[in-house]
């Protein structure tokens, strides 16, 4: 995810290429924060494999049962899944499995990020893996490093913002091809919330013969991908200090980084006007909130701003690629 960079505050001679090794509190902090998220994700692919469970709704008595109404819905919703998932083994697989390949892509993302930092010498934590609670999004609400140093060179900006967009997309490739060659046949049409196609998926689905279909019923290894995907063109939004903010800033330097910034605002929140009349998903005002808010954080300047050279630049053409291939201006459609 994006990563906070401080503001560079003094000369050149106050980097270092350094950076510090992991306490053994550090180690079991980051450890318990991924181990939750590994049980939370599994219970959210239980929860996103399995049928519509039979929930008995809490009795409605007193005015302490209306107060208590909705967590207790929320509890015996869970209950009921856990119920199913121990009666159909099945589903703890795909809930493992939609784990196993979601974390592999928000994994390689973060490490990408921490690796390049590494090599740069630029201080960070490792990676901050965050659960959700049970039934809420997909199990995480994401992954992120904080980067404790200064960036000293546009390089290493560039190398650092970008390393982990490109490191999660390339996992996600084979993810998202097993998730398409395992597509089911659609089903009847339904109502509900669908999920939309990436580009990515359309033109595998063309390769690989599979026809792609809203009511097809929904597989780990897809929505692991899918997710995966949405996270990454999330990411390289040209805004703030997202990674693709890190990215166009070392690409076109500061000016030209605040007016592309706005630019893109302004296009999410067209689409997300677009969004909730034709596909009735109101997603797009939430990316809007997010952009909103990273458009506030200023972005600093690395003191030595050399030539990217021409390697970089084709790789800046190569991550643009990455982004269109990975965004869906409509995630989701809700009938």
């Amino acid at each position: 995810m994006a990563e906070s960079i401080r503001e560079i505050t003094s000369g050149f001679d106050s980097f270092q290429r350094r950076s510090a090794t992991p306490t053994a509190r550090e180690w079991r902090l980051h450890g318990t924060l991924f181990l939750l998220t590994v049980v939370s994700t599994i219970i959210a692919g239980i929860v996103l494999a399995s049928p519509e469970p039979s929930i008995s709704a809490p009795p409605l008595r007193s005015l302490s049962d209306y107060i208590l109404y909705i967590p207790l819905s929320y509890i015996y919703s869970i209950a009921a899944y856990f119920k199913l998932a121990f009666l159909h083994p099945q589903l703890i697989a795909n809930g493992a499995a939609f784990s196993a390949s979601l974390l592999a892509i928000l994994f390689s993302h973060e490490m990408g990020h921490y690796l390049a930092c590494r090599y740069y010498g630029v201080d960070a934590t490792m990676p901050y893996f965050i659960p959700a609670p049970p039934m809420f999004l997909a199990g995480t609400f994401g992954a992120f490093i904080k980067i404790r140093s200064p960036i000293p060179t546009r390089r290493a900006l560039f190398d650092i913002g970008l390393a982990g967009p490109l490191a999660g997309f390339i996992v996600a490739l084979p993810i998202a091809l097993v998730g398409l060659w395992i597509m089911g046949e659609p089903l009847p049409q339904t109502e509900g919330i669908f999920f939309n196609d990436p580009l990515l998926f359309r033109l595998m689905a063309r390769v690989l013969g599979v026809r792609l279909d809203p009511n097809s019923p929904i597989n780990p290894y897809y929505m692991a991908a899918w997710i995966g995907l949405l996270v990454t063109s999330l990411n390289l939004m040209p805004v703030g200090q997202l990674d693709g903010g890190h990215g166009t800033f070392a690409v076109f330097g500061q000016k030209a980084h605040r007016v592309i910034g706005r630019v893109a605002f302004v296009s999410v929140a067209v689409l997300a006007v677009f969004g909730y009349w034709w596909h009735g998903s109101p997603s797009g005002f939430l990316f809007t909130i997010l952009l909103g808010i990273m458009m506030r954080v200023r972005h600093p300047e690395p003191p030595v701003m050399e030539p990217l050279g021409t390697k970089r630049v084709v790789i800046a053409m190569l991550t643009l690629l990455v982004f269109v291939l990975s965004c869906a201006p409509f995630p989701i459609t809700i009938k």
